[in-house]
């Protein structure tokens, strides 16, 4: 039997799919073809790629997609590093809490449960 998807697990999956996507919007403009390439922008939107990538996965049950939305969180904590403190902590807090809710017993368990292989129902034995 599939453990179902804690409620938690779906609410940070589509937050990082929506912020993902309204971030690639609001930064793609960046990409006009100009007279001279700028990688900055391509690497902020490839960031934001990757949140969309992990929150569409991660709902899917990806264990790989927890630890990298955890990643890209921890990232934006240390760029906050450099910018104000106000951004710092909130960085950090939202790095907390969803840890914790991803971290917690009952997604670990639904993420175990959706790499287990499912048993097949007719054995050669029965």
């Amino acid at each position: 039997m599939a453990t179902k998807r804690p409620l938690s697990v779906t609410i940070i999956g589509w937050l990082f799919i929506v912020a993902g996507a309204v971030g690639l919007v609001y930064h793609a403009p960046e990409l006009k073809a100009g007279a001279s390439f700028r990688y900055e922008p391509v690497l902020v939107c490839l960031i934001r790629l990757l949140a969309i990538v992990c929150g569409a996965f991660m709902v899917r049950g990806s264990n790989w997609a927890r630890w990298g939305l955890l990643v890209w969180i921890a990232y934006h904590v240390v760029l906050s590093v450099f910018h104000t403190r106000f951004e710092l902590v909130m960085h950090s807090l939202l790095f907390a809490v969803v840890a914790w809710f991803l971290l917690r017993p009952k997604a670990a368990e639904y993420f175990r449960a959706a790499r287990a292989t499912p048993v097949s129902a007719t054995s050669p034995g029965a």
